[in-house]
This record gives structure tokens, C-alpha cells and sequence, in this order.
């Protein structure tokens, strides 16, 4: 029998402004009920943490969008990574990534229809106003907070590759890279 792989779901836009209201525990339910195991959220925007046999994880996303369009008429993108994957990340963030709060450092995830170098180009960043830099899967995004609505990254919002990306901040990242590394070794 295949082994299974620890994931998180990162759903795009779940619970956010009072738009795309899903309870967690009604998640984690339809997870289950897709097969996946030790299915776990974290807060209450869209991060499901779960184990599968599946080792694409285009095709966990494709049917985790179906089970969300169908179940909760909310359409959905989800990005899909691996504890390993989110391993090499948490590995590969800025050591000057820390606690600051005169600071705002958000990870980028972007899914595999745009997951390019050359995204970084089309952001237009201001160098004086905001850091970024890309990953494989990731834009990693820093500024000043006082800074924050004059970035590019901000009016990124109102374009159509954003639609593409969904955003965790540093602390919800590290975080969940410690659950998934909990739930590998179970």
C-alpha cells in the first residue's frame, strides 16, 4: 500500500471579509469524505491540513475545487503543497524575516499556471517601498507597514493573475510547516 503524504490545502479567499463564509468543521468534513486522512484546519481561512494517498497534487487541487463548487457553490482555487515542499520553503525564507512589526512579510503562493521567475518582472515593485523575490511555488514579499498601500503588491489585488495566487503571512506559514511536520511523523 502507497504511503501516504501530508499536505496542506491553502483555499484562495475562504473566509475573508465576510465573502465565502464555510465553517472549518464543515471543511474538514468534506475532506474526509473525499478520502483523505487526518484531515486538520488551521484558523479560519482556508488552510486544511490533510494526509492522501495521491502524490499529484494537480489533481488534489482539481478535486478539492470540484468539492467546493459542488458543496458550497464557491468557486474556488486551491493551492496544494507538500510537507516537503513547505519544509524547503521554511528553510529557504530571509534570515532577516523575524518578529519585527514595523514589518509586513508575506508569503505568495502561486499555483502551477503561473509558477514562473519571470512573474516577478510583471509586478512592477517599487525597490524603495517593498522587497520580493521568488521561490519555486512562491513569491516571498516584504515592506515597511507604513509603506504597505503604496506597494505593488497591494494593487497586485486588482489584476487577473492574482486570482492565480493566494497569501499567507509569515507566522501562518511557519505554523502551518510545523503542523504538517507533526503530522509527518505520526
Amino acid at each position: 500500500m502507497p504511503s501516504l503524504i501530508t499536505y496542506v490545502a491553502l483555499l484562495r479567499g475562504i473566509n475573508v471579509g465576510g465573502n465565502n463564509m464555510i465553517g472549518m468543521s464543515a471543511l474538514r468534513d468534506s475532506f474526509s469524505a473525499l478520502g483523505f486522512k487526518d484531515v486538520a484546519s488551521y484558523i479560519n481561512s482556508g488552510n486544511l491540513l490533510f494526509k492522501a494517498k495521491e502524490a499529484d497534487a494537480r489533481k488534489l487541487e482539481t478535486r478539492i475545487e470540484r468539492m467546493l463548487a459542488a458543496d458550497y457553490k464557491v468557486p474556488c482555487k486551491v493551492v496544494i503543497r507538500s510537507a516537503g515542499e513547505m519544509a524547503r520553503l521554511v528553510k529557504s525564507l530571509p534570515k532577516d524575516w523575524n518578529d519585527d512589526k514595523d514589518w509586513r512579510y508575506n508569503v505568495v503562493f502561486l499555483r502551477h499556471t503561473i509558477d514562473s521567475k519571470a512573474i516577478v518582472d510583471g509586478l512592477n515593485a517599487t525597490p524603495d517601498l517593498e522587497k520580493v523575490s521568488y521561490l519555486p511555488g512562491t513569491l516571498l514579499w516584504s515592506a515597511k507597514v507604513q509603506n504597505v498601500t503604496k506597494t505593488a503588491m497591494i494593487k497586485m489585488s486588482t489584476r487577473k493573475v492574482f486570482q492565480d495566487m493566494t497569501v499567507r503571512n509569515l507566522n501562518t506559514t511557519k505554523k502551518l510547516h510545523e503542523l504538517m511536520q507533526k503530522m509527518s511523523e505520526e
